[in-house]
């Protein structure tokens, strides 16, 4: 039971280099929803796995023990072996979802100020212009009950010209319309479960971008006015109010590396496929998750016995 357990806490490290080459080897949308989704479903095993580890030393201590009925004590392997990795895996739950909640709280916090900040602005068609010099602009989710917002300051606006502010603008509609907000939102809750699903947050942010780049692309019929706009918008935010300012779900234009974007965008628009690397990505999904259901069936037989209903059976 305990190594079944363990694969799926192993299996992580195996995402970054694989969400690496699903970047450079398939359509951007189909990467985002790939590492996005492996990520997600990755963090969850983890947190599972976890969550099944710790309840032998929980149903090692009498009260608990008395309270799941068991008659003798829980059996899962070397009761040493046993009691150290429950033990070890009760205190990383614990960090794990004392961090999530902290930062979860601070993203919360963060995204309501930048809601705050642009609140009283009109808009036109959903689109706040913010009075600052500093060059700057992107998509801000609106939630369950607000409304989706593009947010550019006057400073971006200067920084372009009529066809790239066009552009951009169509670059930040792609990010609300296809909700990437979310696929941002799911790989951070998945790094902040596990370190190697932390490598591939930068992953999906770029994924992101691109799959934006691509639609305002298709949006204006000229890749290289894409390119062109994308490289001035991103040099232009170099000068603006920097990072940390903004909730991590709002998709900023100088996000990712930006010189990657631009020739991605004055070569050939890319080919939708599947790519054997995805293939890979869903094995690996499908082993964690297998992996996870046959430990915890595994500790639950091992309940069971612990019970009595073997003999009484």
């Amino acid at each position: 039971m305990i190594a079944l357990l363990l694969v799926p806490l192993a299996l992580p490290w195996l995402l970054p280099p694989l969400a690496r080459r699903a970047i450079a080897r398939v359509h951007p949308e189909a990467a985002l929803w790939a590492i996005a989704g492996s990520a997600a479903v990755l963090a969850i095993g983890v947190v599972a796995c976890l969550g099944i580890l710790l309840l032998p030393v929980a149903l090692a201590v009498p009260p608990l023990a008395a309270l799941a009925h068991l008659v003798e004590p829980l059996r899962a392997g070397p009761r040493l072996l046993v009691l150290a990795v429950s033990v070890l895996a009760a205190g990383t739950l614990t960090v794990t979802c004392a961090t999530v909640a902290r930062r979860v709280w601070s993203e919360l916090r963060r995204l309501s100020a930048a809601r705050g900040e642009v609140a009283h602005l009109p808009h036109a068609g959903g689109l706040c212009v913010l009075d600052d010099p500093r060059p700057d602009a992107y998509a801000l989710p609106g939630g369950l009950r607000g409304k989706d917002r593009i947010v550019v300051t006057t400073g971006m606006l200067r920084a372009l010209d009529a066809r790239e502010r066009e552009t951009l603008l169509a670059h930040e509609r792609a990010h609300l319309a296809e909700r990437h907000h979310l696929f941002l939102a799911a790989a951070q809750l998945a790094g902040w479960c596990h370190p190697a699903l932390a490598a591939v947050v930068p992953q999906v942010s770029f994924a992101a971008e691109r799959a934006a780049d691509e639609a305002a692309a298709r949006a204006t019929g000229d890749r290289k006015l894409t390119a062109r706009a994308v490289g001035r918008a991103a040099l232009a935010a170099t000068r603006g109010p920097g990072p940390g300012r903004l909730p991590l779900v709002a998709a900023g234009v100088g996000t990712g590396p930006v010189p990657a974007r631009v020739k991605a965008m004055l070569a050939q628009a890319p080919v939708r496929r599947v790519a054997p690397v995805l293939l890979v990505m869903v094995l690996m999904c499908s082993l964690a998750a297998a992996s996870s259901c046959a430990g915890a069936v595994l500790l639950h037989r091992g309940v069971e016995v612990a019970q009595g209903e073997q003999t009484s059976g």
